[in-house]
């Protein structure tokens, strides 16, 4: 049994959250999100809080996660979600063109990458982007498809990686003594 799942959400002021034909939604100023209830689950609103209770008592593992969607989209709709991407190596860049984002990852030609609806890139300088938008899911996997265009490698730590990520060194060839 999820202790999580057992603490209710608080829905803050401004934010409203509905619950309609197994739907989720929250609506709050800058957008709205929704999630469809996972089997198993059932979901309330008790004046200004959210509950998520298991249908059956044994061995339901899925109203932790409903609860953490619920929370989740609630601070989503409130402050959102960024995720920060640090790009290393000599002549690796990043610029906006429109709403499309092109990088310079050492291939004979740019990455264009066009960003989802929703989702916003802000390139900060030519070597840090910020993603962000309301779905955490979504900013996560935007932020780990640009990631993916050039990992970061484990010999001269080159490419794109996350903020504080720590990427492990390997050593290079040694100098061999013949």
């Amino acid at each position: 049994m999820s202790r999580v799942g057992k603490l209710p959400v608080a829905i803050p002021a401004g934010v409203t959250v509905a619950i309609a034909e197994g739907v989720v939604r929250v609506k709050g100023s800058k957008t709205e999100l929704q999630h469809v209830v996972l089997p198993g689950t059932t979901v309330t609103v008790e004046g200004s809080e959210v509950r998520v209770t298991a249908e059956k008592i044994t061995r339901n593992p899925m109203f932790g996660t409903m609860r953490a969607q619920i929370a989740n989209m609630v601070t989503g709709v409130t402050t959102g979600f960024s995720k920060v991407l640090e790009i290393v190596g000599t002549g690796y860049r990043a610029q906006m063109d429109g709403q499309k984002l092109v990088l310079q990852l050492g291939y004979s030609h740019p990455v264009h990458f066009t960003p989802p609806a929703g989702i916003t890139i802000k390139v900060e300088s030519p070597t840090r982007l910020v993603v962000s938008g309301a779905d955490k899911a979504v900013v996560g996997q935007v932020a780990a498809d640009i990631r993916g265009f050039r990992p970061p490698e484990p010999y001269k730590g080159k490419g794109v990686k996350y903020e504080g990520e720590y990427i492990r060194r390997k050593a290079g060839k040694a100098a061999g003594s013949a």
